[in-house]
């Protein structure tokens, strides 16, 4: 299996050839990116001609790639009809830790971990405008600093304006941040095709070269970019958001780029969802998970003396079972169940671990010796997780969002990891109830589920998946 990885590396070399995928390397990628919404990368220092066609032009240093939604910056250029408008990004990419690739004696891959740092969100800056003849300065003067003063002097005061965003920087001459960078776009830009003529879709979320065969055997889960002349032959599947490079021998020529022809097939300002409906969402959807816990907690409690007896009578103490697992954030909470192994399953499992049905990092065999009567009924009825609605009131899960797991699972995908760690844990969620449970494609699921999830969550998705529980749960068909 193929995971989109971002471990550490040395910084690029000056003349360190870097990869590029259907012959575009990243500052390429990058300018295509805002050809496709109408706006021109303008690099200081390097000279270029002007596109009439373009809407606006972008104003940056040569070894910056910017990625940031450009709704609030339209705005402000529609409403105040600035000759500038500068923007500071700031970077809220940096995650406050990086990842490091763990092998064995032997050079084999293990693992990957978090190492954690002090957050230190880096700042950018570009300008945005609509002034062919400003953007001409720009890419011919010789020093950045001295021309950000210069643009600042040489306008008044009332024809520029300053805004500060949120949004991705990195740096072209690391290689680090160069990997970085594609992940996001891949991420972000649904329709490379629309400025690469290369790209052509494979299947759905999956862009490959127009030379490459229509059909493979190979199994995507999540956006994947396929560059020239890779041979999927053997790749049972590939986990994205990734790309796999061009071959450096086929490498093909970049076609230039036809600005008249431009369509728009996606637009910058959004994907962004409003913002007041994103807002929205997140309060009510707090106020639900603790009024629906509180209700369910009050009708459940009666039967927990019952349950907590009959744990006893079979196995004795401890009544719950507290894993430590990720919430929001990766911070580490204790997720509360119903004792349902026995008290010394870690020993059992250790000599089960070759009859694991499971792919991906879980456990998994049918009828588990480890598991007692009274779990076993509890499981089938799903009792064992009422306890969790102690977790939901403090607030450490949510009623649905994607499975809790430990850190020790979460490290096999860190694109993967970031996105369901972006919202709270949920008591049930979009892989519970979507699951296929077929033989090798559980984990693939898992994380393509989630992914979906923390990409359209709603309210609409959220009542979805509550009454597929209630169906499961019912044995409704």
């Amino acid at each position: 299996m193929t995971t989109a990885a971002r471990p550490t590396r040395a910084k690029a070399l000056p003349d360190h050839p870097q990869p590029t995928i259907w012959g575009l390397d990243a500052a390429t990628l990058h300018d295509r990116f805002w050809a496709a919404r109408g706006v021109q990368v303008v690099r200081q220092g390097q000279p270029s001609e002007i596109v009439k066609h373009a809407e606006l032009y972008l104003l940056t240093d040569k070894d910056s790639l910017s990625i940031f939604r450009l709704g609030r910056l339209i705005d402000t250029l529609s409403w105040l009809k600035p000759q500038v408008l500068f923007a500071r990004i700031h970077d809220t990419h940096d995650p406050g830790y990086q990842e490091r690739v763990i092998t064995d004696d032997h050079e084999n891959f293990v693992r990957f971990e978090r190492v954690y740092r002090r957050l230190n969100f880096r700042l950018g800056r570009v300008a945005l405008t609509p002034n062919e003849d400003l953007a001409r300065k720009w890419m011919t003067s010789p020093d950045v600093r001295d021309t950000w003063r210069k643009l600042r002097r040489s306008i008044p005061a009332h024809q520029r304006t300053t805004i500060s965003i949120d949004g991705c920087v990195f740096d072209r001459r690391e290689d680090q941040q160069v990997n970085d960078f594609v992940h996001e776009l891949i991420n972000l830009w649904r329709r490379p095709d629309a400025t690469i003529t290369r790209a052509r879709r494979l299947t759905g979320e999956v862009w490959s070269d127009k030379s490459a065969p229509s059909e493979n055997d190979t199994r995507f889960v999540g956006p994947v970019w396929i560059g020239t002349g890779r041979d999927l032959d053997g790749i049972n599947s590939v986990v994205g958001p990734a790309v796999l490079w061009d071959k450096p021998e086929l490498r093909p020529t970049v076609e230039s780029l036809q600005w008249h022809a431009i369509e728009p097939m996606d637009h910058v300002a959004d994907p962004e969802r409003n913002t007041t409906s994103r807002s929205f969402y997140r309060v009510t959807k707090r106020a639900f998970d603790v009024a629906f816990a509180l209700i369910f907690l009050m009708v459940t409690l009666p039967i927990y003396p019952l349950l907590m007896l009959a744990i006893y009578i079979e196995d004795g103490r401890p009544f719950f079972f507290a894993h430590r697992r990720e919430s929001i954030g990766g911070r580490e909470f204790p997720c509360l169940k119903f004792r349902t192994m026995f008290n010394n399953a870690d020993e059992i499992k250790q000599d089960l671990q070759q009859e694991n049905q499971a792919d991906g990092p879980q456990f998994f065999i049918e009828n588990d010796p480890r598991i007692t009567k009274v779990g076993r009924f509890m499981r089938k009825c799903n009792i064992d997780e009422f306890p969790q609605f102690f977790n939901v009131l403090l607030g450490q899960m949510s009623i649905v969002g994607p499975r809790p797991s430990p850190y020790k699972e979460n490290q096999y995908s860190p694109a993967w990891r970031e996105a369901r760690l972006s919202v709270r844990p949920g008591v049930t969620g979009l892989w519970q109830v979507k699951r296929s449970r077929e033989p090798g494609k559980d984990f693939q699921e898992w994380i393509r589920y989630d992914i979906k999830y923390v990409e359209n969550a709603s309210w609409k998705m959220d009542l979805y998946i509550l009454w597929r529980t209630f169906k499961m749960i019912a044995h409704i068909k």
